[in-house]
């Protein structure tokens, strides 16, 4: 690890002497030479800079890219809907993006480690650590019924395209079209209490779904071991670092565009396909003055990008110090929005068939998110020739597409933790296979509470409260808050000139300063005031200690960050002031020695000695 050394001034001696900040980077500033190799000896680089960009793509694009977009475009007006989802992507989702990978690759460190830039707000670290542990705990599940559904997608008929199953009421149909002509589906079940097959299957087989929060029932058995074998999976992807991770890290994060392919082609083959295009990007104008149109575009950048989950910053971590980061993030960003964009088609076009196929209105076949991929998505395959073999595709593409994101948010995690842990300690003496094993045992112990009869109803109190836009926005805030304002945005574009030989576009430092931190605060408070209480399904309301633990849940992690402000100012001496200047003052690695000036030299503490039990590299995939 880099040895990492503060200003010789102590925590708890004040100082009155203001001492100049040295210009980092000082050396690559003169020369402009951008292919100068600036090493970092101690910290393992990709190999290839294409592992970097296939990582951030296997990490950043995942399962909201195919079942959250599309929904969000048809809701909020068709194409109309990509004019502000555009805009919040070069105000918010570019330079928040770039900032994090920027970040990384700067300090040469991920998590907590990452904010020595400016050690006051260290809470940072520690509050993307806490959502993205509640993110490997929860998202895995989405990856549990998407194996389960596969493992029952091998037989024809499939199990959920007909009734007199085991699971199946007396009132289970396969046929909606001759007595919910043209009626949502919802509408329908209330007035006909009519249960489609797919959704028995879902809630009664898959789900086993009681009463409410608080019966919690029994464990499913077979869940259990889908949850098992996931678990194992994403070990084995991480537990080497680059030397197991990189060899998959190209299949998953390519074979899910390879079946996006085969899907579209063969959706636009099916009749009724044309229709749910067209009704995907059907322009309804009036939409645009409607604010929550502008604040869900924000909210899905947010999600879409990965932004707050301090993955990106351990991503580009592992980049050689003179990589053209800039250039990535705007690579990247057109590859995350082009897929939500091509996979409107792949999903529209299905759905269009669907509609087709049952003589009601697209409208009333829509849906968004585990919906989409658990009940709309199968009852479509369903009614195709060959279903077995599209099913196996899709959640296949369901399995992969939503594995890569997982094992590299597992791994983002593991970084932060062994950068925190004491070399000395119990778990800083065990081997990284260790570490990483208690790790997934211990999300693999609190996702069995997801496996019971309650379980859905635990997975949606995660899922809208742990890592909602809420804490995702407020992480975002501060970040930019942090690097502009109390770093310094100027000194920051300073830095990466260093990093890539020219200072990237002003508008970067305008976003970082003023726009971006507007827009995440904006859409914050919007949700803050039209806060709604949680609600399953349209009909189970959650009781009121289910949101007491919610709100637990989103407060674990924003309080992180005004909370260790508070500590590090309290347990420092000296003026206000001077607390201030100590604190802010960035913790340098020896890897920027080469850019301080040689009278700043003693800023920097000796390197450590090394011994068998120090970690020399952490890896990120």
């Amino acid at each position: 690890m880099a040895a990492f050394a503060r200003p010789l001034v102590s925590e708890t001696e004040g100082s009155g002497t203001e001492v100049a900040e040295p210009s980092v980077c000082m050396g690559l500033m003169k020369t402009g030479d951008p292919n100068t190799e600036l090493g970092h000896s101690e910290r393992q680089t990709w190999s290839r800079q294409m592992d970097f960009i296939m990582s951030c793509v296997g990490f950043a694009v995942g399962l909201g890219n195919v079942w959250r977009f599309p929904y969000l475009c048809f809701k909020n007006g068709g194409g109309v809907f990509l004019i502000p989802y555009v805009l919040m992507v070069f105000v918010g989702g570019v330079p928040v993006f770039f900032l994090e990978i920027a970040l990384g690759q700067f300090m040469k460190q991920g998590g907590v480690a990452t904010w020595n830039i400016a050690p006051l707000f260290k809470g940072l670290g520690l509050a993307s650590m806490v959502i993205v542990f509640f993110c490997n705990t929860y998202y895995i599940m989405v990856l549990v019924w998407g194996l389960y559904f596969l493992a029952h997608s091998f037989t024809s008929p499939l199990p959920w395209a007909t009734c007199g199953h085991e699971w199946n009421t007396v009132n289970c149909t396969t046929n909606f079209s001759r007595v919910c002509f043209n009626q949502s589906l919802a509408s329908c079940l209330e007035h006909t209490g009519l249960r489609s097959s797919v959704m028995e299957f879902w809630e009664r087989k898959v789900l086993r779904l009681s009463g409410g929060l608080d019966e919690v029932g029994d464990i499913s058995g077979y869940m259990v071991l889908c949850l098992l074998a996931t678990w194992v999976i994403v070990y084995f992807c991480i537990w080497k670092g680059v030397k197991s991770a990189g060899k998959v890290v190209y299949f998953t994060a390519v074979f899910p565009y390879l079946v996006l392919v085969v899907l579209f082609v063969h959706g636009v083959s099916l009749p009724g396909a044309l229709n749910g295009i067209i009704y995907y990007l059907k322009p309804n104008w009036s939409k645009l003055s409607e604010a929550q149109v502008w604040i869900d575009a924000a909210t899905q950048i947010f999600f879409s990008y990965a932004i707050g989950l301090g993955a990106l910053t351990a991503l580009g971590s592992y980049n050689r110090f003179n990589n053209n980061c800039y250039q990535d993030a705007f690579i990247l960003a057109l590859i995350n929005s082009g897929t939500s964009f091509f996979a409107g088609f792949v999903v529209f076009s299905v759905l269009g068939f669907m509609a087709a196929e049952q003589g009601v209105d697209i409208s009333n076949v829509a849906e968004s998110g585990p919906g989409l991929a658990f009940i709309a998505y199968p009852k479509a395959v369903s009614l195709m020739p060959l279903a077995p073999l599209w099913a196996v595709l899709f959640f296949l593409m369901l399995l992969v597409l939503g594995l890569d994101s997982q094992f590299v948010g597992v791994e983002g995690f593991i970084t932060g933790i062994m950068d925190m842990l004491p070399p000395k300690s119990f778990l800083g003496s065990q081997r990284r296979e260790v570490v990483v094993a208690i790790c997934c045992f211990t999300c693999f112990t609190i996702d069995l509470s997801m496996v019971t009869q309650g379980g859905m109803y635990v997975f949606q109190l995660f899922d809208y409260y742990s890592a909602s836009g809420i804490t995702l926005l407020w992480q975002a805030f501060w970040e930019c808050v942090v690097v502009a304002w109390v770093y310094g945005a100027d000194r920051f574009m300073d830095n990466v000139a260093c990093m890539i030989g020219y200072r990237p576009l002003p508008y970067m430092k305008w976003c970082w300063s003023y726009f971006t931190p507007v827009v995440c605060m904006a859409v914050f408070l919007f949700h803050v005031v039209n806060y709604k209480r949680l609600v399953y399904n349209a009909v189970y309301v959650y009781p009121w200690w289910g949101e007491v633990l919610g709100w637990f849940l989103a407060l674990s992690s924003m309080l992180c960050i005004p909370l260790t402000v508070l500590y590090k100012l309290l347990h420092c001496k000296g003026t206000l002031m001077e607390r201030w200047q100590h604190l802010t003052t960035p913790i340098w690695g020896r890897h920027h020695l080469e850019f301080l000036p040689h009278e700043n030299e003693a800023r920097l503490l000796p390197k450590a000695e090394e011994n068998k039990t120090t970690l020399l590299y952490e890896s990120v995939i």
